[in-house]
């Protein structure tokens, strides 16, 4: 049950990311308001995956898991029936919703079910294979409706299997509370959602109007202030959502430094590259499928081994390796064009499945183990909230990024195609008001094969500037891991008691 519950929570990050330029064609989205196709899905599941742990232990896990799948059916079936891009972004958040539910509640029932920590090892395996599976077969399932079907058909899965398993949950699944008495931190996670929420607010929207606008300045701003009240309610709160002293541990600050710029360059290339194969080399979603799907296939293929070597070779050691690794990868990604072929890209989207499969099963395991054994939940938690911050960021930090230096570049490409003047202002004014997608819309009879080029050409700069700046935050993460990530010395756990159950050993949360 919680294998299915992660794998129907996290299936829309890739179902999605592989659908978006037939979103864009269908909705007459723009390039922000794509993002927020991503992140309305992302930014509820950052934002209140603590809170929701919470509730799990207060008020029962299977609570909130049949809450978790309801939601995630509802926003399934919200975005199923989408007329525009705004009812999309409510399925999506309801969507986002239900997997914030979903994620520490289905590791809570794992442990529950299964106390021999040796034992309990081998399903916290299988739940993050899951976990990477969903986002394996996402752009094969989007890729095979596609072909056949309207963009909407991909949200049709979620609904029956949501469903079902609400069902079977109701029969099957036992119920479990934490052991100890928790309460809802409401300053902390208020203060946590309005910082999390007003700052990528503000970068999307700078990003496409820029970022001196007052709205943007404002919301900017709200975050700023938003987190430092974060960290000031969370140092005074008896019964803190996130204990601020977890940051006395390198490695946990590591882990957590690690987690959001992992995601935050994993989701954010998933994002960039469907446009790219959209709207530079013009595939069909099924052929951009087969290529994204390298990635996150080859991550779910070395989680395995790479969990076997964790027992014989350091977590710093792989980590920093696989980040290296990483970077790598999106570096080499500079240098594909257009007419790149299959052959030649699907080496670097495996290399980055690699470096990325040997940071991600490691990682949250790391961050439990860094710390006393009474904050390991707490840990793990915390290491799956930064990992979804950075997830919000991806889009909206790559897709400012994208749109801003393409919009740069585009007058010297449109130039340098030979697009004439009147031609060029109109594909400028388009882009600037509409999204870089809408040019491809346009009718410039002999001007419409050069416009696409300079379009393709000024893509591929932002998308370049993307995947440098993706690479520097990787190598910075590496260069934290390597200072700072070191072996934890080992806690004695506490004699069980009636009152102090048995301490289970830390183990990889995916």
């Amino acid at each position: 049950m919680a294998c299915l519950g992660v794998f129907v929570a996290y299936l829309p990050v890739t179902t999605v990311s592989v659908s978006l330029p037939a979103v864009q064609r269908a909705l007459g989205a723009s390039t922000s308001q794509l993002s927020w196709v991503s992140d309305a899905f992302v930014l509820p599941m950052a934002a209140l995956i603590l809170t929701t742990g919470v509730w799990g232990d207060v008020h029962g896990r299977k609570r909130v898991f049949q809450v978790g799948m309801a939601l995630c059916a509802l926003g399934a079936a919200i975005s199923l029936f989408s007329d525009s891009v705004h009812a999309l972004w409510a399925g999506q958040a309801a969507s986002g919703l239900g997997a914030a539910a979903l994620l520490p509640t289905t590791l809570a029932l794992i442990s529950h079910a299964v106390p021999d920590h040796r034992e309990r090892g081998r399903f916290i395996g299988l739940w993050a294979m899951s976990l990477m599976a969903s986002l394996a077969v996402g752009p094969l399932i989007a890729g095979v409706l596609l072909e056949h079907v309207a963009w909407r058909w991909i949200f049709l899965l979620p609904v029956p299997v949501s469903l079902i398993v609400l069902v079977v949950a109701a029969f099957l699944l036992p119920d479990s509370r934490a052991p100890h008495g928790r309460r809802l931190d409401w300053p902390g996670q208020i203060s946590a959602a309005v910082a999390v929420t007003a700052v990528v607010y503000g970068v999307i929207e700078g990003g496409a109007d820029g970022f001196g606008e007052p709205a943007v300045v404002a919301a900017l701003v709200l975050g700023a202030v938003a987190a430092v009240v974060f960290v000031v309610v969370e140092r005074r709160s008896a019964s803190p959502m996130l204990d601020l002293a977890l940051f006395r541990s390198p490695a946990f600050t590591a882990t957590a430094l690690v987690a959001m710029i992992s995601f935050l360059g994993l989701i954010g290339f998933f994002f960039v590259l469907s446009l790219y194969f959209g709207m530079v080399q013009h595939l069909t979603t099924m052929e951009a499928a087969l290529r994204m799907v390298t990635v996150s296939g080859v991550a779910l293929v070395v989680g395995a081994p790479i969990g076997r070597l964790m027992h014989r070779i350091s977590a710093r050691v792989l980590i920093t390796t696989g980040l290296v690794v990483a970077a790598g990868a999106m570096l080499s990604l500079t240098g594909v064009d257009a007419h790149t072929s299959y052959g030649s890209i699907v080496w670097r989207l495996a290399l980055l499945g690699l470096g990325m499969g040997a940071v991600l099963t490691p990682m949250t395991a790391s961050a439990v183990s860094s710390v006393p054994y009474h904050l390991a939940g707490m840990a793990a938690a915390g290491n799956n909230a930064f990992r979804q911050v950075g997830g919000a960021l991806g889009p909206a930090v790559l897709g400012a990024l994208l749109t801003t230096r393409a919009l740069d570049a585009l007058p010297g490409r449109l130039t340098d195609a030979g697009v004439p003047a009147e031609a060029g202002a109109r594909v400028l004014d388009t882009a600037r008001e509409q999204g870089l997608g809408a040019v491809a819309g346009l009718h410039l009879d002999a001007a419409t094969g050069p416009a696409l080029t300079a379009l393709g050409d000024s893509f591929l700069d932002g998308m370049r500037l993307c995947l440098t700046v993706s690479a520097s935050l990787a190598l910075l993460a590496a260069v934290a891991c390597a200072v700072l990530l070191r072996p934890a010395a080992k806690e004695t756990a506490p004699a069980p008691t009636e009152e102090t159950p048995a301490r289970p050993a830390p183990v990889p949360t995916g």
